[in-house]
């Protein structure tokens, strides 16, 4: 029997590495980075196919939550919940877990970040529906493993062990972003793969692996989901989530699991070929609309009233109100907005998160 499944869309993060466009109010989760709809509104797209409007979660903070109800009319405002303050994915979907625990004890919960891209969604939904079997046959966990391309310095990595009969991998450790040389070698090891951050458990194996491996914060994420859709629910979660630690569910869950060893632990992964990409700079969009035309590498990505390009590659130039054009320059980002300009590079448009922390620090809130 299919299991109830319900997919919990994690929309909290500000998108710093996407200034200008990406704002408190607008951040990339709400944007149209790719094609016409926003990336929240792909990622609840391609997820239909697998749970009806009704069993979707979002979890995000009060700047976008009117936003994202109005960029998704089907799912119930009540199930679009913004955290009184940031606490990284442990807490997020930690609450849904044990909010879903009481009123569906079988739940499968599959965990999305709001803004990736996923060029084949047929291979997608496919990989998702073997991970929700694999998932609802015990207390295991899946995670999304991508097969890497190049030694990505970007993302963590899953180190992998023996294969099973469902054609997934045992985990046997999660390793965060290495430096290129360690990145080269997982690529050449062949067992590794990118931490795609997509995650599938029941209800009861994350709540029951929460109270294991995050004991001070579970007992507060439970008094939480108690007092859901009552009125003391907003004055309980404003008191109690801000006392959980901030930490991601890689570190509070996944790694002090993988201790238990490959074949105790039950963790998986399933080697996922869906055309991944998590969008995560500028450079990351320019190669995803490079790719896209078939010019990787070489040609210009220009977003404007018409575009000119002399002896000038591999630029991504964002300019929608304006004709542009680029003489002599390679490799260049520049993205207009009515109150900014950003001028860097597609090498150090990682860099861009540094600006944002600038302008928070010198409280220019008009920029933010």
């Amino acid at each position: 029997m299919k299991p109830n499944f319900y997919p919990v869309i994690l929309a909290g993060g500000r998108g710093t590495r996407f200034w200008p466009r990406s704002r408190r109010a607008t951040a990339k989760q709400v944007l149209a980075l790719e094609g016409k709809k926003t990336m929240i509104q792909q990622t609840v797209a391609r997820l239909l196919p697998l749970a009806p409007a009704r069993r979707f979660w979002v979890i995000t903070n009060p700047d976008l939550r009117n936003a994202i109800r109005r960029q998704l009319p089907k799912i119930s405002a009540g199930q679009i919940i913004a955290e009184p303050v940031a606490r990284n994915t442990a807490p997020a979907v930690g609450l849904a877990a044990y909010i879903l625990l009481r009123s569906d004890p079988t739940a499968v919960i599959g965990m999305f970040p709001a803004d990736h891209v996923i060029a084949d969604e047929k291979a997608f939904c496919k990989a998702v529906e073997h991970a929700m079997r694999i998932a609802a046959a015990g207390g295991n966990i899946v995670v999304m493993g991508i097969k890497p391309t190049r030694p990505e310095t970007g993302y963590g990595y899953i180190e992998t062990g023996g294969r099973t009969r469902d054609g997934v991998y045992h985990v046997m450790r999660f390793t965060e972003k290495p430096n290129v040389e360690k990145a080269q070698e997982f690529v050449e090891a062949g067992n590794y793969y990118w931490n795609s951050g997509m995650f599938i458990w029941s209800a009861r194996t994350l709540a029951n692996a929460l109270r294991e491996h995050f004991s001070e914060s579970a007992p507060r994420l439970e008094k939480i989901a108690a007092a859901f859709g009552t009125r003391n629910f907003d004055k309980v979660f404003a008191r109690e989530y801000g006392r959980c630690e901030n930490i991601s569910v890689d570190y509070a869950v996944l790694e002090p699991r993988s201790a238990k060893g490959e074949h105790h632990s039950n963790l998986f992964a399933i080697p996922a070929d869906f055309g991944w990409n998590d969008l995560g700079s500028w450079a990351a969009l320019y190669e995803h609309h490079a790719l896209a035309k078939g010019a990787s590498g070489g040609g210009n990505v220009i977003e404007g009233l018409g575009g000119y390009a002399l002896a000038a590659e591999g630029n991504y130039i964002y300019a929608p109100r304006k004709f542009v054009a680029a003489v002599g320059v390679n490799n260049l980002v520049v993205v207009e907005t009515d109150d900014a300009l950003l001028i860097t590079t597609r090498q150090r448009s990682q860099d861009v998160g540094q600006i944002v922390k600038h302008l928070d620090e010198r409280k220019m809130k008009k920029l933010l």
